[in-house]
């Protein structure tokens, strides 16, 4: 099974763990759901982020309530990966050590650089984060990472995907984040940013208490698409009238559900694969950026490239 982990997202299947991930994604996300009037918060972004360019049928569709839009996170909504800015924030609240630190950084280096889920550093990786929060508070947890999106992450929203999102809402759609990131934390961000809810990693809790562990497995790939079927399904939406934005190779699955896919500063391998089925892209980098996409510090992802600078710093200064 180990060797699933270099297989590209079009051909790995979900598994029992990614089904269970998904189902308790979708629970989560209906439990803490944001729909009522903080969708006034967000304002629209400039004309250049506009949802339907001239030509192309009207969409979204206004009124059309069995319609919804699902969002990744990392370098979709916001520059950089959403679990690097909250754990700086706890590293600033002395959570974790500074050489905990370093290898965090060069976990989230290496899934960028690489572009496979090697499953000894997808464990890893998942590892350390549990290791981190386990016997905290979800209400402390929760309550940092409000603190924490207004240092690290308010001001790295694309502004054009914010007006993706606005123009679903506009037009009376529930819009989700979908995100890899713990859904406490992708919850706190889709409340400021005025959304419907999130989907995101859920990690066990008994007596509001983190245990260490996941319900599942992280929320990641094939997952994703079996969180946003679990959700649909509950909410009772037509998946082929509904859109989903990735920046990604990785959320394929996810994109495949949707009648009306998005590429969002795609990575390489997303962005060919959307032009052979003509999928719309959207790219709000720079020129210079767009036309290195696949490298980390030119892929939109500048706090987690800063990062993995400032991790190297730490290391060279230590020794």
């Amino acid at each position: 099974m180990a060797a699933l982990g270099w297989l590209t997202p079009r051909r790995r299947s979900a598994t029992a763990r990614s089904v269970l991930a998904g189902e308790a994604a979708a629970e989560a996300a209906r439990k803490t759901s944001a729909a009522d009037d903080t969708s006034a918060l967000l304002t629209k972004a400039p004309e250049e982020a506009d949802a339907t360019p001239p030509g192309e049928p009207a969409f979204p569709v206004a009124g059309d309530d069995r319609a919804a839009a699902f969002f990744d996170l990392d370098n979709t909504v916001m520059q950089g990966a959403a679990i690097f800015h909250f754990g700086r924030g706890l590293y600033k609240r002395k959570f974790f050590e500074r050489r905990e630190l370093t290898r965090f950084a060069w976990q989230q280096a290496w899934f960028r650089l690489a572009g496979v889920e090697d499953p000894e550093h997808m464990q890893d990786a998942r590892d350390s984060a549990l290791s981190i929060v386990k016997g905290h508070r979800v209400s402390e947890l929760m309550s940092i990472g409000e603190e924490i999106y207004d240092e690290y992450m308010a001001d790295r929203i694309w502004p054009g995907t914010r007006a993706l999102a606005q123009a679903h809402l506009d037009a009376g759609q529930r819009v989700w984040l979908v995100t890899a990131a713990p859904v406490e934390t992708a919850t706190i961000i889709a409340r400021r940013l005025g959304l419907t809810g999130a989907l995101g990693t859920v990690a066990e809790s008994v007596d509001g208490v983190y245990t260490g562990r996941l319900v599942g497995e992280p929320l990641h790939g094939p997952a994703k698409a079996e969180a946003v079927r679990a959700l649909a399904a509950a909410e009772s939406l037509d998946l082929e009238r509904c859109a989903a934005y990735s920046d990604s190779h990785n959320d394929i699955p996810m994109l495949s559900l949707v009648g009306h896919p998005y590429a969002i500063n795609p990575d390489t391998k997303l962005r060919k694969y959307a032009r052979a089925r003509d999928w719309r892209l959207r790219d709000y980098r720079t020129g210079r950026k767009a036309a290195k996409v696949g490298i980390p510090a030119a892929a939109g992802v500048g706090a987690l490239a800063g990062g993995t600078v400032a991790a190297v710093a730490l290391h060279r200064r230590r020794r």
